[in-house]
């Protein structure tokens, strides 16, 4: 870090978490459908696991990926709901050295215009080492409606944990703050 030097492209772990579909009673349709939005928005995708609802697992799978470095980026989705085993966002705030609050608000946010379930969202996101944690609900439709939202953000943030020194800049087309 601080040498000014990005490393392009992007490489996203995808984790989905689901009891369910770790028995392979059901099909993991939310993970794909990430992969496919980012592909679409040039990121590689470095590895991707399915595990079940469980916190012990989950933040194991977290600090491996992110202590090894393989990522710049995990996604996870499934758990962030208040279901007595949806325990995603417990398990990664175990592993985070930093948290970064306004990630998890914009998505609540965004998907409150489109429904009011959104409040039942316990997502967290933040930093461990020099990897962005990010939870995403478990529907397909949702996570990557709350990926979209946050984008701009993920992309500006990985460039400075990656050791980017030039000024913030809010980017083009954004609002502004009139003195």
């Amino acid at each position: 870090m601080g040498t000014g030097a990005i490393n392009l492209p992007v490489r996203v772990a995808i984790l989905t978490l689901s009891d369910k579909g770790a028995r392979g009673e059901r099909e993991d349709l939310s993970g794909p459908a990430l992969a496919v939005w980012l592909a679409s928005h040039h990121v590689i995708i470095a590895v991707t696991r399915m595990l079940p609802d469980e916190p012990e697992v989950i933040t194991a799978q977290l600090a491996e990926w992110a202590d090894t470095g393989v990522c710049d980026l995990i996604l996870t989705t499934g758990g962030t709901g208040i279901s007595p085993r949806d325990r995603t966002p417990e398990a990664t705030a175990k592993v985070l050295d930093l948290v970064i609050p306004g990630f998890a608000e914009a998505m609540r946010a965004a998907s409150l215009k489109k429904t009011p379930f959104a409040v039942l969202s316990r997502a967290v996101a933040g930093v461990r080492k020099q990897t962005l944690i990010l939870n995403l609900p478990g529907s397909p439709r949702g996570a990557v409606e709350c990926l979209e939202a946050v984008w701009i953000a993920l992309e500006h943030a990985i460039r400075k944990m990656q050791g980017d020194m030039s000024d913030c800049v809010p980017p083009p087309g954004s609002v502004s703050v009139q003195p």
